[in-house]
């Protein structure tokens, strides 16, 4: 006989989501000490199909690739269907756009493995999918066909022409998906930076330190999910940085993604008192190119000459100010792009007349560390607006991806050293801020408020994606279930038509790590 915890249990599985985990609880039926963890709904709440459903396409598939070629036609009648059913459920169904993020693996070649992981996310009611194309320093290239900075992410013997990423977006499309590329953007990974003939393109703060140096805080709960570590940020005016990235961007394109996704479109994030700039030496911009570009922004010689002396020493004094109006003496004012100054001003540690006050020193290394914001900054927007165009100019959409606070101010002056300037991100592309806030099981305020800040600033007829952290009927890391996460947002904006989920990892932890680790035969 079975125990009363097991009926209601199953009682759940069988009612689903038809009225949210939320008004489960409220009817009695769930509390919050009750572990329901249901894989899949009873209802089309979600576009989620049933557990019977799923059972019998996975035995059915089993079957398929097993050798069996009348159960092989069934599985292909089977997915055609459900992708069919998908697509209806989808148009009638908010939101429009449900996305999941997906990393594929090595054991993913084998003949059905790509196959069950697609079905479970049509499965679930997702109807894109995002896969990672560049990561943690690898691509998902063929090495046959690789000629990239970096290794392919399949490394196996006898696989060297398997295409992993082709294969998801051509058996993604018969299921109904669409398939993105989701790359890393300023995160090369550690062994590019390891490359004596890649030292140059290294992202470098004023003492010399690289990402990989300083005290991260890039193993936060989300990317640690997916296995990130070590990472190296590259400096965004580097030639040769631009040049590597623009080649795997164009060898993904080359594959006809649905679009591409940007992700680390920002500098490291730190933690302590170094999660805050507030000093020129702090920024990310003492790389050979970002150094040079930043001289190469003075209007004059004595801007040049200011603006070194500026980020070597990391401030400037009186005896700079006079040394440099003698060695420019027909120069009024150090000039650099986006300066506006009276002509008949002088820049001296003498006494000026009332007529025409001096500009102060103080004044001047305020000026010379906005320019320095501005100029780290503005690498972050250049180095993502050439990939996107590269991406559009195909008619394939480009978005990106960021974190809705990583472009604060804070307190006098500082900024979160991220340095992430989504607010200048092309319209054009498809917005996706990480809507990651921890505010409780049962408390999505705080995931609202990220979100609000990003409609508040967002240009018209940008296209909103929130991405969401955590798993269907269960909270997870302090966030509510998905379910009740996309409830408040659809309250709360009903003008967004898509979210995406981070991550089929968090889905299917299991299985996940099954196939990460499986032995390939």
């Amino acid at each position: 006989m079975k125990s009363a915890k097991n009926l209601l249990s199953e009682r759940v599985w069988q009612i689903g989501y038809r009225y949210g985990v939320t008004a489960l609880m409220a009817t009695g039926f769930i509390t919050s000490n009750v572990n329901v963890q249901p894989a899949f709904s009873a209802s089309t709440a979600y576009c989620q199909q049933t557990v019977e459903e799923v059972n019998e396409t996975d035995a059915l598939r089993k079957a398929a690739f097993s050798g069996d070629s009348n159960a092989m036609q069934r599985y292909k009648s089977r997915v055609v269907e459900k992708s069919r059913s998908l697509q209806e459920c989808r148009r009638r169904t908010w939101p429009q756009v449900q996305a999941i993020w997906l990393r594929l693996y090595p054991c993913d070649i084998q003949d059905g493995v790509l196959e069950g992981v697609l079905d479970r996310i049509v499965a679930r009611g997702y109807n894109q999918v995002y896969v990672e194309y560049f990561y943690d320093g690898q691509v998902l290239l063929p090495e046959s066909q690789n000629r990239s900075a970096w290794p392919s992410a399949v490394r196996i013997p006898g696989a060297e022409n398997v295409d992993l990423f082709a294969q998801a977006i051509q058996k993604g499309r018969e299921r109904g998906l669409k398939v993105y590329a989701w790359l890393f953007t300023m995160s090369f990974g550690y062994n590019y930076g390891q490359r004596p003939d890649r030292q140059q393109t290294v992202a470098r703060k004023g003492n010399g330190q690289t990402s990989v140096d300083t005290n991260s805080a890039e193993g936060d709960d989300i990317k640690a999910a997916e296995g990130d570590v070590s990472k190296l940020f590259i400096d965004p005016y580097s030639p040769q940085a631009r040049q590597d990235y623009a080649w795997i961007v164009a060898a993904a394109l080359q594959r006809r993604p649905d679009g591409v996704l940007f992700d680390y479109v920002r500098y490291p994030r730190q933690t302590g008192t170094a999660s805050v700039a507030t000093k020129v030496k702090d920024l990310w911009i003492y790389g050979d190119a970002a150094k040079t570009a930043l001289l190469n922004r003075a209007l004059n010689q004595k801007g040049r000459e200011l603006i070194r002396r500026y980020l070597e020493q990391g401030s400037i004094s009186t005896a700079d100010v006079d040394a440099i109006n003698k060695m420019f003496p027909s120069e009024p004012q150090p000039m650099w792009q986006g300066r506006k100054v009276n002509n008949t001003q002088t820049v001296s540690s003498s006494s000026p007349s009332a007529a025409n006050p001096p500009v102060s020193v103080a004044q001047l290394q305020a000026e010379l560390w906005y320019l320095s914001v501005a100029h780290a900054v503005q690498g972050i927007v250049d180095f993502v607006s050439l990939a996107s165009q590269s991406v559009q100019r195909q008619g394939i959409a480009a978005g990106a991806v960021f974190f809705p606070g990583a472009n604060k101010p804070v307190g006098t002056g500082g900024f979160d050293s991220r340095l992430q300037p989504w607010d200048r991100f092309p319209p054009s592309m498809e917005w996706h801020p990480m809507a990651y806030g921890k505010c409780g099981e049962r408390n999505t305020s705080c995931i609202l408020e990220e979100i609000q800040r990003v409609l508040s600033m967002t240009p018209g007829g940008t296209q909103v994606i929130p991405a969401l952290a955590g798993t269907w009927g269960n909270g997870l890391k302090d966030r509510p279930p998905l379910e009740v996460q996309m409830q408040a947002i659809q309250r709360a904006f009903p003008q967004i038509r898509g979210v995406s989920h981070f991550a089929y990892s968090w889905q299917e932890p299991e299985a996940d790590r099954d196939r990460k680790f499986c032995e390939v035969r």
